[in-house]
């Protein structure tokens, strides 16, 4: 494994806003979005063992934690699940943010364990690498799918992958929007959602409002 940075904040994004929380970040990415607002984590980082994490993640005496990237499922398969089995065995909540691009049913996620699912937008020039079997992968009223909207066409792109992979809220899929940050206007996205009768939850990244938008560890 490969750690870019490991820091206590508060989680910015998901169904976890707001919440202390330990990130793990971890070195590498097979994707290159255009919004990408963490490229210094595509090579920056230093060689470590599961075990080696799990002392960091001790140390800060926090219960929750989301392994992040970059993309954190680029890592060995074998290291993420013993650092999976790790931190269960310890009690941690976990959520992993992944890309949408790797095949998230080849891992064993344990009670309190979750992922992030961000599908890639059109204007992310990314949208075509999904793994799309993710989406009948997700299971209902643990793993969330996140969206992150610069314009209308990808709404619209979003909107038709929750009707076409049946993503029914009350079927207990979990929905987020998130804007691309700063180039859309928020009312929009809001407006959207609201007129579309979507069920889904409207998020801006936390962080980037607490603390400066390119300060890096928060």
């Amino acid at each position: 494994m490969r750690l870019n940075e490991l820091f206590l904040s508060i989680q910015g994004e998901t169904s976890s806003a707001g919440l202390p929380t330990i990130f793990v970040r971890f070195t590498g990415c097979n994707l290159r979005c255009t919004y990408c607002d963490t490229k210094y984590s595509y090579y920056e980082g230093d060689p470590i063992t599961p075990e080696q994490v799990m002392e960091q993640i001790r140390a800060l005496k926090v219960k929750r934690v989301c392994l992040t990237g970059g993309e954190p499922l680029i890592q060995p398969r074998q290291e993420t699940q013993v650092l999976l089995d790790m931190l269960a065995n310890e009690g941690y909540e976990v959520s992993i943010e992944t890309d949408g691009s790797i095949d998230i049913s080849k891992y064993t996620m344990h009670e309190n364990q979750r992922f992030i699912v961000d599908m890639k937008v059109p204007s992310s020039g990314m949208s075509e690498r999904m793994h799309w079997a993710n989406l009948r992968h997700l299971v209902p009223n643990r793993d969330e799918v996140k969206f992150v909207v610069g314009n209308r066409e990808d709404y619209e792109w979003c909107t038709n992958l929750v009707r076409e992979y049946d993503l029914d809220p009350a079927k207990g899929y979990q929905l987020i929007f998130s804007p691309i940050f700063r180039e859309i206007e928020l009312e929009q996205l809001v407006n959207w959602i609201l007129e579309d009768g979507l069920d889904a939850r409207f998020q801006v990244q936390l962080h980037k409002i607490v603390w400066d938008p390119d300060k890096r560890g928060v």
